[in-house]
């Protein structure tokens, strides 16, 4: 079995006293390092359909970073609201947080939703995709989802990780030799061997990156509509769905003789939704 017990601060800012802890160093850096890919994606589509070169290739790359740099910023926005609101109303007790509301806004010490960011940034890129029309017709919202899922799968890879260091999020007791035995866990669990749900999660996102990356480079998936979106719906919430059996119920608003989790519950309709933006947002498209 592994003993995990590290500090959740990566470090602590001297004369402020400000702790800078694990999870928000991982949740900085999903987007961080989205940022880039991101734009890289934009601007294989922009060159993709400029074959006739009607634009030139540096005004391409400032159109890219453009969009970027603004769907970036409501993004990481719409991320961190929309996961915590996602969490209060989910998971949490409300009369809890209305004694004390500024709780809320502390997201660096987790407790955030990822259901409630994928309602956030479906939301969020639907009302940018008004702006984004008028700089390219094609960038709809659906295919600025399509695009914006890929580094998205990679930050949920980094969240899980920050999870582990915080000790949250626990997984069924398991006497299997990878077992974590938790020093402190947040929600004051006996420290027992766990199934590392938070190390499955992590592994199997930055899987899904790799793939929904890689079919980025195809013509068919980049100037598609909805596959990619389609397929990171399916994979990330399908197994999000799968390996809740292997969790303790984080709600303390599903009764104890409920046969699903909450995070069952909220992700049989996102691979639902999946399902249809894979087979049919194409078809849909085009009879526009």
């Amino acid at each position: 079995m592994i003993y995990w017990d590290p500090s959740p601060n990566f470090f602590v800012i001297p004369i402020l006293n400000w702790p800078i802890l694990w999870y928000g160093l991982f949740f900085a850096s999903g987007f961080l390092i989205g940022f880039p890919l991101f734009e890289g994606i934009l601007l294989r589509y922009f060159l993709q359909i400029n074959k006739k070169r009607k634009r030139k290739i540096r005004d391409l790359k400032c159109i890219a970073l453009k969009v970027t740099d603004r769907i970036t910023i409501y993004a990481v926005f719409a991320t961190a609201l929309g996961a915590r609101l996602g969490h209060f109303l989910f998971y949490e007790n409300p009369s809890e947080y209305l004694k004390n509301p500024f709780e809320i806004l502390k997201i660096w010490e987790g407790g955030l939703a990822s259901h409630g960011a994928a309602i956030a940034i479906i939301f969020t890129l639907y009302m940018l995709s008004r702006w984004t029309k008028k700089i390219d017709s094609g960038l709809s919202c659906i295919r600025l989802l399509d695009f914006i899922c890929v580094p998205t799968a990679l930050a949920g890879s980094f969240i899980r990780i920050g999870n582990l260091f915080n000790q949250e999020i626990l997984g069924t007791v398991t006497n299997l030799p990878w077992g974590f035995i938790f020093g402190h866990p947040r929600d004051g669990s006996l420290p027992i061997a766990r199934h590392p749900v938070q190390i499955y999660e992590s592994l199997f996102y930055f899987a899904v990156f790799l793939i929904l990356w890689r079919l980025t480079y195809r013509r068919a998936f980049l100037l598609g509509q909805g596959k990619l979106i389609g397929l990171f719906l399916i994979l990330v919430f399908g197994f999000r769905f799968l390996v809740e059996f292997l969790k303790l119920e984080q709600s303390e608003l599903l009764s104890l003789s409920s046969s699903l989790t909450m995070g069952q519950w909220l992700s049989i309709p996102l691979v639902i939704l999946g399902v249809g933006l894979f087979f049919f947002s194409e078809k849909l498209v085009k009879s526009r």
